[in-house]
């Protein structure tokens, strides 16, 4: 029997993190990443397995001195405190081993801190490491062949997560993306034919959140339609289960913009309880789409963007997305026509960011050959590796922040959430539903809690939040929601979060215009109260504190 650790480093302050308004929802993290139960169910039985998410917990390198086997998985974006990780286990004798996609995308940043290294998909090698180890016949890399079966893949161990310090449950339906987005690598490590769980392996997984407690879960899919013909069958027996169970899970998810060239879909979707979709949108500029293959959201006869983002709207979805600056197309008047498209698309969330080269994407491939990469330095310097084509890096770099400080600005958010919530009064399709009808104590009980969630988000807005610009405006839309639709309880609970979201939005948009402009480093006051400690407390101190009894 071995003592097997895996080990989920720290993120680094960012937009979807939400690390500025978890206090505000009573949680320490958005969610768990999905690979870490996973992993830990593909460990055989006669082994222990811990999961540390340091999302949500401190570290005791002390205990994982004592361990046999320490695995560290981790994003590009946990890359600095991942190597950290390495480096204090390694210091203490323990075997490590490594993978992710950081490990997939940038092998040789790793390799001389672990012992074993996992590239790719890792569903299949890791349990032949795991037997090939037990003989003491491990290889020190990993490199699956073949894309995983994930009809085979058992349900993650969320029993070992701290399920209660996470706002939502993470899960994935599919791998794999059909498109050739030049920036993306997705279908450099999944590829581009999406594969699917079965609908059982779905509601197996569904049930044990719902078991687990969790009432919101977050679809981790790159593209949960890349597949369009198998996600609706799909669909269909999720729409069953939660109709069974009088809709008890709220789901999100990922998808790509020609979700709204399908009415089944978008009508499934609804019924299914998908609430919101995240959705590559990338570029007002249709240049700048072509340019990167994003050829789904230039099709002839789909409509605009604008077009095609009402529609999904329009079937009670809610749509956030992601825009990118920096294309070689953009030129300085970018930075002006994102702003714009957000309020017209009535986007409320978008997730802005510098276009960024991953190693192993055509478009790394492109710009090295082109002798457009910047190093190390000036990537910290300028926020991109990326040297663009029409403008500066500096003007590229303030642009971005211009054009971050012009969408989360009080009056462009709210413009952009009042236009949805009040002008086209939004409605999600689970509150639309004849089905109610017999289900009326489970709607009246539904309708209660959310008004007691309304009540319990409100409060702890207007009484953390210390900018009292802030706090007065968040105060005026509480208050507006209110009178307009007191009897939609489930509108108002939303609403709430979104003005509570708009806090991390307004404190991260402070700290990116705040950083070291030679480092590139975040400033304290940009990092969120309920963090700084954890942040700023080296790994060597942690390591010398003596476990607690």
């Amino acid at each position: 029997m071995a003592d097997i650790v895996i080990v989920n480093p720290r993120f680094e302050i960012s937009f979807w993190g939400l690390e500025h308004c978890m206090p505000l929802f009573g949680k320490q993290a958005n969610l768990p990443v999905a690979c870490l139960g996973l992993l830990a169910a593909l460990v055989p039985d006669h082994h222990d397995v811990t999961l540390i998410d340091e999302n949500v917990e401190e570290i005791d390198f002390y205990r994982l001195g004592r361990a046999d086997m320490v695995c560290v998985t981790g994003m590009n974006i946990q890359g600095r405190r991942l190597i950290e990780i390495l480096e204090e286990v390694r210091a203490r004798g323990v075997m490590t081993v490594v993978g992710g996609p950081m490990a997939t995308v940038e092998p040789e940043a790793l390799e001389e801190l672990a012992d074993v290294l996992f590239v790719g998909e890792a569903d299949e090698t890791w349990p032949e490491f795991l037997a090939a180890w037990e003989k003491g016949q491990h290889k020190s890399r990993y490199e699956q062949g073949e894309k995983t079966d994930v009809t085979k893949l058992p349900v993650p161990r969320t029993d070992l997560l701290k399920i209660n310090r996470y706002m939502f449950g993470s899960m994935q339906i599919s791998r794999g993306c059909p498109f050739t987005c030049e920036f993306c690598d997705i279908i450099v490590t999944f590829g581009r034919r999406p594969r699917l769980k079965t609908s059982e392996q779905v509601i197996a997984e569904l049930e044990d959140f719902l078991q687990a407690g969790f009432k919101m879960v977050f679809v981790v899919d790159d593209n949960l339609i890349g597949n369009k013909k198998a996600i609706k069958a799909v669909l269909r027996d999720i729409i069953r289960w939660q109709q069974a169970r009088a809709y008890p899970l709220t789901l999100f998810t990922e998808a790509s913009l020609d979700l709204a060239e399908d009415e089944e879909l978008m009508e499934l979707m609804g019924l299914a309880n998908f609430q919101n979709v995240f959705i590559g949108i990338e570029t007002p500029n249709e240049d700048s789409l072509r340019e990167t293959k994003k050829l789904q959201n230039v099709r002839p006869n789909a409509g605009s963007l604008i077009d095609r983002v009402h529609r999904i709207q329009d079937h009670g979805i809610d749509v956030w997305c992601g825009m990118i600056v920096g294309f070689d197309h953009d030129d300085p008047t970018i930075f002006k026509a994102v702003p714009e498209f957000l309020t017209r698309a009535r986007i409320s969330t978008a997730l802005v960011g510098l276009l960024h080269a991953i190693p192993t994407t055509p478009l790394f491939k492109r710009l090295k050959e082109a002798g457009r990469l910047n190093d190390e330095q000036d990537h910290d310097r300028y926020g991109t590796n990326v040297i663009p084509l029409g403008m500066t890096s500096e003007e590229l770099r303030e642009g971005f922040i211009e054009t971050m400080q012009s969408c989360y600005d009080l009056d462009a958010y709210f413009e952009r959430l009042d236009a949805q919530f009040f002008d086209q009064n939004f409605k999600f399709t689970l509150h639309q539903l004849p089905y109610w009808s017999s289900w009326r104590m489970a709607w009246a009980k539904r309708s209660f809690l959310n008004y007691v969630r309304f009540g319990v988000v409100s409060s702890r807005l207007l009484a953390l939040v210390r900018d009292t610009v802030l706090r007065d405006r968040y105060r005026q839309q509480l208050n507006r929601i209110v009178k307009a639709r007191w009897r939609e309880p489930h509108i108002l609970f939303i609403y709430a979060l979104k003005v509570a979201t708009h806090y991390h939005y307004a404190e991260l948009v402070r700290a990116i215009a705040d950083v070291d402009p030679v480092t590139g480093a975040m400033s304290d006051a940009g990092k969120p109260f309920s963090r700084s400690r954890k942040i700023d407390a080296s790994p060597d101190k942690k390591s010398k504190e003596p476990i607690a009894a």
